[in-house]
Protein backbone atom coordinates (compact mmCIF):
# COMPACT_ATOMS: atom_id res chain seq x y z
CA UNK A 1 0.00 0.00 0.00
CA UNK A 2 1.50 3.68 -1.12
CA UNK A 3 1.04 6.63 1.00
CA UNK A 4 0.52 10.17 0.17
CA UNK A 5 0.10 13.76 2.12
CA UNK A 6 -2.02 16.39 0.59
CA UNK A 7 -1.45 19.85 1.79
CA UNK A 8 -2.68 23.19 0.76
CA UNK A 9 0.47 25.23 0.96
CA UNK A 10 3.15 23.51 2.04
CA UNK A 11 5.83 23.94 4.13
CA UNK A 12 5.08 27.12 6.52
CA UNK A 13 6.68 28.65 9.11
CA UNK A 14 3.79 27.71 11.44
CA UNK A 15 3.81 23.49 10.32
CA UNK A 16 6.66 22.64 12.87
CA UNK A 17 4.32 20.13 14.19
CA UNK A 18 3.23 18.68 10.67
CA UNK A 19 6.55 18.10 9.81
CA UNK A 20 7.49 16.38 12.61
CA UNK A 21 4.66 13.32 12.18
CA UNK A 22 5.81 13.07 8.30
CA UNK A 23 9.19 12.52 9.52
CA UNK A 24 8.26 10.41 11.65
CA UNK A 25 6.37 8.05 9.83
CA UNK A 26 9.86 8.00 7.41
CA UNK A 27 11.98 7.03 10.70
CA UNK A 28 9.04 4.30 11.44
CA UNK A 29 9.92 3.02 7.80
CA UNK A 30 6.43 4.52 6.14
CA UNK A 31 7.65 6.63 3.03
CA UNK A 32 5.42 8.26 1.17
CA UNK A 33 4.92 11.43 -1.09
CA UNK A 34 4.07 15.15 -0.60
CA UNK A 35 2.19 16.84 -2.53
CA UNK A 36 0.77 20.68 -1.79
CA UNK A 37 -1.67 22.45 -3.52
CA UNK A 38 0.55 25.49 -4.05
CA UNK A 39 3.96 26.43 -3.93
CA UNK A 40 4.98 27.97 -0.65
CA UNK A 41 7.23 30.99 -1.66
CA UNK A 42 7.73 33.23 1.21
CA UNK A 43 10.81 32.97 3.27
CA UNK A 44 11.58 30.08 5.51
CA UNK A 45 14.13 30.24 8.49
CA UNK A 46 14.19 26.72 9.25
CA UNK A 47 16.91 24.57 6.92
CA UNK A 48 14.28 21.49 7.38
CA UNK A 49 11.61 23.79 6.07
CA UNK A 50 13.72 24.99 2.64
CA UNK A 51 14.00 20.82 2.65
CA UNK A 52 10.52 20.16 2.85
CA UNK A 53 9.89 22.52 0.16
CA UNK A 54 11.99 20.63 -2.40
CA UNK A 55 11.30 17.66 -1.74
CA UNK A 56 7.01 18.71 -2.01
CA UNK A 57 5.52 18.64 -5.64
CA UNK A 58 2.99 21.70 -6.62
CA UNK A 59 -0.27 20.92 -7.99
CA UNK A 60 -0.28 24.51 -9.70
CA UNK A 61 3.09 24.42 -11.03
CA UNK A 62 1.54 22.27 -13.94
CA UNK A 63 -0.22 25.48 -15.08
CA UNK A 64 -3.07 26.16 -17.52
CA UNK A 65 -2.22 23.79 -19.35
CA UNK A 66 -1.58 20.85 -17.42
CA UNK A 67 -5.00 21.66 -15.56
CA UNK A 68 -6.95 21.79 -19.19
CA UNK A 69 -5.58 18.07 -20.14
CA UNK A 70 -6.36 16.32 -16.93
CA UNK A 71 -9.92 17.62 -17.18
CA UNK A 72 -9.90 16.43 -20.97
CA UNK A 73 -8.23 13.24 -20.03
CA UNK A 74 -10.60 12.39 -16.70
CA UNK A 75 -13.52 13.33 -18.78
CA UNK A 76 -12.69 11.06 -21.55
CA UNK A 77 -11.76 8.23 -19.55
CA UNK A 78 -14.01 8.11 -16.75
CA UNK A 79 -16.92 9.96 -18.12
CA UNK A 80 -19.11 8.97 -15.09
CA UNK A 81 -16.74 9.24 -12.47
CA UNK A 82 -15.97 12.73 -14.25
CA UNK A 83 -19.76 13.84 -13.62
CA UNK A 84 -20.32 12.28 -10.20
CA UNK A 85 -17.47 14.57 -8.62
CA UNK A 86 -18.66 17.46 -11.01
CA UNK A 87 -22.05 17.72 -9.20
CA UNK A 88 -20.36 17.47 -6.14
CA UNK A 89 -18.15 20.11 -6.86
CA UNK A 90 -20.86 22.49 -7.97
CA UNK A 91 -23.00 21.36 -4.85
CA UNK A 92 -19.87 22.41 -2.49
CA UNK A 93 -19.47 25.61 -4.76
CA UNK A 94 -22.95 26.86 -3.90
CA UNK A 95 -22.42 26.63 -0.25
CA UNK A 96 -18.73 27.41 0.57
CA UNK A 97 -18.20 31.23 0.71
CA UNK A 98 -15.48 31.14 -1.70
CA UNK A 99 -17.75 30.50 -4.35
CA UNK A 100 -17.81 28.46 -7.26
CA UNK A 101 -15.11 29.61 -9.06
CA UNK A 102 -12.67 28.38 -6.83
CA UNK A 103 -14.21 25.29 -6.34
CA UNK A 104 -14.29 24.35 -9.72
CA UNK A 105 -10.45 25.34 -10.03
CA UNK A 106 -10.19 22.42 -6.68
CA UNK A 107 -11.90 20.22 -8.98
CA UNK A 108 -9.58 21.12 -11.49
CA UNK A 109 -6.67 20.28 -9.67
CA UNK A 110 -8.03 16.53 -7.98
CA UNK A 111 -8.11 15.81 -11.82
CA UNK A 112 -4.14 16.75 -11.63
CA UNK A 113 -3.89 14.58 -8.68
CA UNK A 114 -6.30 11.76 -9.95
CA UNK A 115 -3.65 11.35 -12.75
CA UNK A 116 -0.46 11.56 -10.39
CA UNK A 117 -1.96 9.11 -7.88
CA UNK A 118 -2.86 6.42 -10.24
CA UNK A 119 0.45 7.12 -12.18
CA UNK A 120 2.22 6.46 -8.80
CA UNK A 121 -0.30 3.80 -7.38
CA UNK A 122 -1.42 5.83 -4.58
CA UNK A 123 -3.80 3.83 -2.46
CA UNK A 124 -4.52 6.94 0.38
CA UNK A 125 -3.87 10.26 0.97
CA UNK A 126 -4.06 12.51 4.24
CA UNK A 127 -4.44 16.00 4.75
CA UNK A 128 -4.58 17.87 7.25
CA UNK A 129 -6.93 20.79 7.86
CA UNK A 130 -10.84 20.47 6.72
CA UNK A 131 -10.37 23.03 3.93
CA UNK A 132 -9.15 23.19 0.63
CA UNK A 133 -7.11 20.32 0.74
CA UNK A 134 -9.63 18.06 2.05
CA UNK A 135 -11.97 19.31 -0.85
CA UNK A 136 -9.43 18.64 -3.41
CA UNK A 137 -8.78 14.83 -1.96
CA UNK A 138 -12.63 14.47 -1.65
CA UNK A 139 -13.47 15.36 -5.14
CA UNK A 140 -10.38 12.98 -6.48
CA UNK A 141 -11.55 9.91 -4.18
CA UNK A 142 -15.28 10.67 -6.30
CA UNK A 143 -13.09 10.40 -9.96
CA UNK A 144 -12.34 7.16 -8.95
CA UNK A 145 -9.30 8.34 -7.10
CA UNK A 146 -7.76 6.93 -3.47
CA UNK A 147 -9.21 6.51 -0.36
CA UNK A 148 -8.14 9.71 2.07
CA UNK A 149 -8.49 10.72 5.37
CA UNK A 150 -7.78 14.44 6.84
CA UNK A 151 -6.38 15.53 10.67
CA UNK A 152 -8.71 18.60 12.24
CA UNK A 153 -6.95 20.89 14.01
CA UNK A 154 -9.55 24.00 14.55
CA UNK A 155 -10.37 26.64 14.84
CA UNK A 156 -10.68 28.19 12.13
CA UNK A 157 -12.68 25.17 10.29
CA UNK A 158 -14.99 25.49 13.12
CA UNK A 159 -15.67 28.96 11.99
CA UNK A 160 -17.91 28.02 9.25
CA UNK A 161 -18.66 24.33 9.21
CA UNK A 162 -21.65 24.42 7.11
CA UNK A 163 -19.24 26.53 4.51
CA UNK A 164 -16.55 23.81 4.43
CA UNK A 165 -19.34 21.19 4.25
CA UNK A 166 -17.52 19.17 6.88
CA UNK A 167 -20.12 16.47 6.98
CA UNK A 168 -19.65 15.81 3.29
CA UNK A 169 -15.97 15.51 3.81
CA UNK A 170 -16.34 13.14 6.83
CA UNK A 171 -18.94 10.99 4.56
CA UNK A 172 -16.52 10.75 1.94
CA UNK A 173 -13.57 9.67 4.26
CA UNK A 174 -12.62 6.40 5.12
CA UNK A 175 -11.37 7.79 8.66
CA UNK A 176 -11.21 11.61 10.07
CA UNK A 177 -8.39 12.24 13.23
CA UNK A 178 -9.20 15.19 15.74
CA UNK A 179 -6.23 16.46 17.63
CA UNK A 180 -8.07 16.32 20.74
CA UNK A 181 -11.42 15.36 22.23
CA UNK A 182 -13.06 18.83 22.18
CA UNK A 183 -12.00 18.59 18.47
CA UNK A 184 -13.84 15.03 18.22
CA UNK A 185 -16.71 16.63 19.79
CA UNK A 186 -16.92 19.37 17.14
CA UNK A 187 -16.85 16.91 14.62
CA UNK A 188 -19.70 15.03 16.21
CA UNK A 189 -22.10 17.93 16.01
CA UNK A 190 -21.52 18.37 11.78
CA UNK A 191 -21.13 14.60 11.01
CA UNK A 192 -23.88 12.13 10.57
CA UNK A 193 -24.59 9.96 13.40
CA UNK A 194 -23.51 7.19 11.51
CA UNK A 195 -19.92 8.27 11.08
CA UNK A 196 -18.37 8.73 14.08
CA UNK A 197 -16.74 6.09 14.18
CA UNK A 198 -14.63 7.32 11.75
CA UNK A 199 -13.68 10.16 14.09
CA UNK A 200 -11.09 9.23 15.74
CA UNK A 201 -8.60 11.13 18.23
CA UNK A 202 -4.71 10.97 17.26
CA UNK A 203 -2.70 13.95 19.86
CA UNK A 204 0.17 16.19 18.34
CA UNK A 205 3.18 14.90 19.43
CA UNK A 206 6.59 15.60 20.66
CA UNK A 207 9.45 14.11 19.76
CA UNK A 208 10.98 11.58 22.61
CA UNK A 209 14.46 13.76 21.87
CA UNK A 210 12.52 16.70 22.61
CA UNK A 211 10.93 15.16 26.12
CA UNK A 212 14.13 13.67 26.97
CA UNK A 213 15.53 17.48 27.05
CA UNK A 214 13.63 18.35 29.93
CA UNK A 215 12.64 19.56 32.36
CA UNK A 216 14.91 22.66 32.39
CA UNK A 217 15.63 24.51 35.32
CA UNK A 218 13.84 27.54 35.38
CA UNK A 219 15.76 31.20 35.32
CA UNK A 220 15.60 33.35 38.31
CA UNK A 221 15.02 35.65 35.45
CA UNK A 222 11.79 37.85 35.21
CA UNK A 223 10.75 36.78 31.66
CA UNK A 224 8.01 35.38 29.85
CA UNK A 225 7.46 34.13 26.26
CA UNK A 226 4.47 34.09 23.70
CA UNK A 227 4.92 32.03 20.95
CA UNK A 228 2.71 31.90 17.93
CA UNK A 229 1.07 33.72 14.95
CA UNK A 230 0.48 37.51 15.61
CA UNK A 231 -3.12 37.39 14.77
CA UNK A 232 -6.42 38.66 16.83
CA UNK A 233 -7.32 34.86 17.70
CA UNK A 234 -3.96 34.92 19.43
CA UNK A 235 -4.88 37.57 21.89
CA UNK A 236 -1.48 39.44 21.94
CA UNK A 237 -3.51 43.03 22.12
CA UNK A 238 -4.98 41.55 25.58
CA UNK A 239 -1.44 40.44 26.45
CA UNK A 240 0.09 43.51 25.75
CA UNK A 241 -2.55 45.45 28.39
CA UNK A 242 -2.03 43.52 30.64
CA UNK A 243 1.81 43.82 30.14
CA UNK A 244 0.88 47.35 30.80
CA UNK A 245 -0.67 46.73 33.92
CA UNK A 246 2.07 44.52 35.38
CA UNK A 247 4.35 47.58 35.19
CA UNK A 248 1.63 49.75 37.04
CA UNK A 249 1.65 47.23 39.61
CA UNK A 250 5.43 47.52 40.06
CA UNK A 251 6.51 44.34 38.88
CA UNK A 252 9.76 43.87 36.90
CA UNK A 253 9.80 41.47 33.64
CA UNK A 254 10.40 41.12 30.00
CA UNK A 255 8.11 39.70 27.69
CA UNK A 256 9.21 38.21 24.17
CA UNK A 257 6.62 38.05 21.39
CA UNK A 258 8.02 34.90 19.06
CA UNK A 259 6.07 35.13 15.64
CA UNK A 260 4.90 37.16 12.99
CA UNK A 261 1.25 37.98 11.29
CA UNK A 262 -1.04 40.15 9.81
CA UNK A 263 -1.43 42.54 13.57
CA UNK A 264 1.87 42.60 14.27
CA UNK A 265 1.69 46.72 13.42
CA UNK A 266 -0.87 47.16 15.74
CA UNK A 267 0.65 45.32 18.17
CA UNK A 268 4.12 47.08 17.88
CA UNK A 269 1.97 50.24 17.73
CA UNK A 270 0.03 49.53 20.86
CA UNK A 271 3.33 48.58 22.55
CA UNK A 272 4.42 52.17 21.46
CA UNK A 273 1.15 54.07 22.82
CA UNK A 274 1.41 52.07 26.55
CA UNK A 275 5.49 53.10 26.45
CA UNK A 276 6.38 49.49 26.77
CA UNK A 277 9.01 49.34 24.25
CA UNK A 278 11.90 48.47 26.91
CA UNK A 279 9.83 45.35 28.31
CA UNK A 280 7.83 44.28 25.40
CA UNK A 281 9.86 42.64 22.13
CA UNK A 282 8.91 40.89 19.05
CA UNK A 283 11.46 38.61 17.43
CA UNK A 284 9.49 37.65 14.02
CA UNK A 285 9.52 34.25 13.10
CA UNK A 286 12.47 32.14 14.40
CA UNK A 287 14.43 29.02 13.18
CA UNK A 288 12.93 26.01 16.00
CA UNK A 289 16.09 26.54 17.48
CA UNK A 290 15.65 29.79 18.21
CA UNK A 291 12.52 29.05 19.61
CA UNK A 292 13.45 26.18 21.98
CA UNK A 293 15.91 29.05 23.18
CA UNK A 294 13.39 31.67 23.94
CA UNK A 295 11.38 28.68 25.71
CA UNK A 296 14.29 28.00 27.73
CA UNK A 297 15.14 31.76 28.49
CA UNK A 298 11.20 32.30 29.81
CA UNK A 299 9.77 31.43 33.31
CA UNK A 300 6.15 30.76 31.66
CA UNK A 301 5.06 30.35 28.33
CA UNK A 302 1.53 32.82 27.87
CA UNK A 303 -1.03 32.31 25.01
CA UNK A 304 -4.33 34.24 25.91
CA UNK A 305 -6.20 32.58 23.16
CA UNK A 306 -9.79 33.69 22.10
CA UNK A 307 -10.08 30.45 20.14
CA UNK A 308 -8.08 27.25 19.41
CA UNK A 309 -7.51 24.02 18.53
CA UNK A 310 -4.77 22.25 21.35
CA UNK A 311 -1.14 24.52 20.66
CA UNK A 312 1.41 22.58 19.70
CA UNK A 313 3.85 25.01 21.37
CA UNK A 314 1.98 23.65 24.89
CA UNK A 315 3.70 20.54 24.70
CA UNK A 316 7.03 21.71 24.25
CA UNK A 317 7.06 24.51 26.76
CA UNK A 318 5.63 21.57 29.36
CA UNK A 319 8.27 19.20 28.01
CA UNK A 320 10.88 21.41 28.58
CA UNK A 321 9.23 22.53 32.44
CA UNK A 322 7.71 25.48 31.50
CA UNK A 323 4.48 25.97 33.18
CA UNK A 324 2.08 27.49 30.28
CA UNK A 325 -0.77 30.60 31.64
CA UNK A 326 -3.40 30.23 28.58
CA UNK A 327 -7.43 30.56 28.61
CA UNK A 328 -10.42 27.81 29.44
CA UNK A 329 -11.07 27.13 25.86
CA UNK A 330 -11.56 24.31 23.56
CA UNK A 331 -9.23 22.15 24.32
CA UNK A 332 -7.37 23.31 26.38
CA UNK A 333 -8.18 21.84 29.82
CA UNK A 334 -7.20 18.23 28.35
CA UNK A 335 -4.02 19.42 29.00
CA UNK A 336 -3.17 22.51 31.28
CA UNK A 337 -4.35 21.48 34.65
CA UNK A 338 -4.98 24.88 37.03
CA UNK A 339 -2.56 24.70 40.03
CA UNK A 340 -1.19 21.72 38.33
CA UNK A 341 0.96 22.66 35.38
CA UNK A 342 -0.12 25.98 34.76
CA UNK A 343 -3.14 28.82 34.33
CA UNK A 344 -6.43 29.31 32.77
CA UNK A 345 -8.37 32.30 32.79
CA UNK A 346 -11.33 33.38 31.05
CA UNK A 347 -10.41 34.60 27.64
CA UNK A 348 -10.49 38.17 27.06
CA UNK A 349 -10.30 39.35 30.44
CA UNK A 350 -7.59 41.51 31.35
CA UNK A 351 -7.33 41.45 34.94
CA UNK A 352 -7.05 37.57 35.98
CA UNK A 353 -4.41 37.49 33.25
CA UNK A 354 -2.35 39.95 35.05
CA UNK A 355 -3.05 37.97 37.87
CA UNK A 356 -1.73 34.66 35.98
CA UNK A 357 1.19 36.81 35.23
CA UNK A 358 2.13 38.23 38.30
CA UNK A 359 2.03 34.44 40.32
CA UNK A 360 4.32 33.35 37.68
CA UNK A 361 6.76 36.25 37.72
CA UNK A 362 6.41 36.08 41.67
CA UNK A 363 6.33 32.38 42.79
CA UNK A 364 9.70 30.22 43.98
CA UNK A 365 11.42 28.69 41.31
CA UNK A 366 10.40 25.30 43.02
CA UNK A 367 6.76 26.00 42.56
CA UNK A 368 7.16 26.75 38.94
CA UNK A 369 9.78 23.58 38.74
CA UNK A 370 6.84 21.27 40.41
CA UNK A 371 4.47 22.19 37.77
CA UNK A 372 6.85 21.86 34.93
CA UNK A 373 7.56 18.52 36.32
CA UNK A 374 3.98 17.70 36.29
CA UNK A 375 3.34 18.99 32.88
CA UNK A 376 6.58 17.23 31.12
CA UNK A 377 5.01 14.05 32.92
CA UNK A 378 1.82 14.53 31.07
CA UNK A 379 3.06 15.53 28.03
CA UNK A 380 5.58 12.77 28.10
CA UNK A 381 2.40 10.28 28.42
CA UNK A 382 0.00 11.59 26.18
CA UNK A 383 1.82 13.53 23.03
CA UNK A 384 4.93 10.86 22.66
CA UNK A 385 5.37 11.45 18.54
CA UNK A 386 5.89 7.89 18.13
CA UNK A 387 3.11 6.47 19.79
CA UNK A 388 0.70 9.23 18.43
CA UNK A 389 2.01 8.76 14.99
CA UNK A 390 1.79 4.19 15.54
CA UNK A 391 -1.79 5.55 15.76
CA UNK A 392 -2.16 6.84 12.54
CA UNK A 393 -0.27 3.97 10.80
CA UNK A 394 -2.74 1.38 11.88
CA UNK A 395 -5.18 3.54 10.83
CA UNK A 396 -3.74 3.82 7.75
CA UNK A 397 -2.97 0.40 7.06
CA UNK A 398 -5.74 -1.29 9.22
CA UNK A 399 -5.24 -4.90 9.73
CA UNK A 400 -1.44 -5.41 8.59
CA UNK A 401 0.30 -7.69 10.74
CA UNK A 402 2.81 -6.45 13.17
CA UNK A 403 3.35 -3.13 14.52
CA UNK A 404 6.12 -1.08 13.79
CA UNK A 405 8.23 -0.57 16.45
CA UNK A 406 8.58 3.18 18.62
CA UNK A 407 11.99 4.51 18.30
CA UNK A 408 12.83 5.72 21.69
CA UNK A 409 15.83 7.93 19.67
CA UNK A 410 14.36 10.27 16.65
CA UNK A 411 17.94 9.11 14.74
CA UNK A 412 16.59 5.37 15.47
CA UNK A 413 14.56 3.86 12.96
CA UNK A 414 11.99 0.74 13.30
CA UNK A 415 11.60 -2.10 10.58
CA UNK A 416 10.26 -1.00 7.24
CA UNK A 417 6.89 -2.17 5.77
CA UNK A 418 7.15 -3.38 2.24
CA UNK A 419 5.57 -0.24 1.08
CA UNK A 420 6.10 2.27 -2.01
CA UNK A 421 9.49 4.27 -1.32
CA UNK A 422 9.17 7.87 -3.15
CA UNK A 423 8.74 11.09 -1.98
CA UNK A 424 8.48 13.71 -5.08
CA UNK A 425 10.39 11.47 -7.32
CA UNK A 426 13.12 10.99 -4.60
CA UNK A 427 14.02 7.72 -2.72
CA UNK A 428 13.98 7.87 0.87
CA UNK A 429 16.75 5.35 1.91
CA UNK A 430 17.08 6.23 5.30
CA UNK A 431 15.18 8.89 7.98
CA UNK A 432 18.32 10.14 9.42
CA UNK A 433 17.22 13.88 10.00
CA UNK A 434 17.21 15.01 13.52
CA UNK A 435 14.16 16.31 14.91
CA UNK A 436 14.34 20.45 15.35
CA UNK A 437 13.23 21.43 18.18
CA UNK A 438 10.76 24.58 18.94
CA UNK A 439 7.23 24.95 17.18
CA UNK A 440 4.59 27.12 15.45
CA UNK A 441 2.27 23.87 14.21
CA UNK A 442 -1.21 24.07 15.26
CA UNK A 443 -0.45 26.73 17.65
CA UNK A 444 0.34 29.22 14.92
Amino acid sequence: MSLAYLLNWYPQPSMTALRREMTALEEMGIPFHRFSLRRYEGDLVDENDRVERERTRSVLDVGVSGFLGALFRVALRRPRAFARALKLAVKVGRIDERGLVRTLVYFAESCVLLEWTTDLGIDHMHTHYGTNSATAAMLCRVLGGPSYSFTMHGPEEFDAPRANCLCEKIRHAKFVVAISEFTRSQLYRWADYHDWDKIQVVHVGVSPMFLDRGPVPVPLTPRLVNIGRIVEQKGQAILIQAAARLRDRGLDFELAIVGDGSMRREIERLIEQLCLQDRVRITGYLSNQGVLEELVAARVLVLPSFAEGLPAVFFEALALGRPVISTYIAAHPELIEPGVNGWLVPAGAVEPLVDAMAEALTSDVAVLEKMGRAGATRVAEQHNVYTEVQKLIDLFFPGSSGQVQQSSSPRASAPRRDIMVVSSGRSIKSASRHYAFGTFASSC
